[in-house]
């Protein structure tokens, strides 16, 4: 299986970025890992690619994945024949937001 053409527009830290890198490397896909935090061209190129303003965002041989997971982006590559199905464990949650998306351990409290 020839190895896929991959662009994929990243945050340094956020958890749905560390996911879809967990995926390529799961794949071992070579890819170009694009900073849209550190650098306001790519992410530029990202939203005239994919026509929104949310990440991750991947391209596989020129086909734009728009604001995807990890979980995603390995579901679509097994479904178009880009990667055949392995068992080997991803190296991070592969469907998990970034930090300050998550709830806290403190539940809200309501005051009457």
């Amino acid at each position: 299986m020839n190895k896929p053409t991959i662009i994929a527009y990243l945050k340094p830290t956020c958890g749905w970025s560390q996911g879809v890198r967990a995926v390529l490397r799961k794949y071992d896909l070579p890819f170009e890992d694009r900073d849209i935090v550190n650098d306001p061209q790519q992410r530029q190129e990202m939203i005239e690619k994919s026509g929104q303003m949310l990440s991750p965002c991947v391209e596989i041989n020129g086909h734009v994945l728009a604001d995807v997971s990890g979980e995603e982006v390995e579901a679509w590559m097994l479904a178009n024949h880009v990667v055949s199905p392995n068992s080997r464990p991803p190296e991070a949650p592969i469907n998990q937001p970034c930090a300050h998306e998550t709830t806290g351990a403190a539940p809200l409290q309501f005051r009457r």
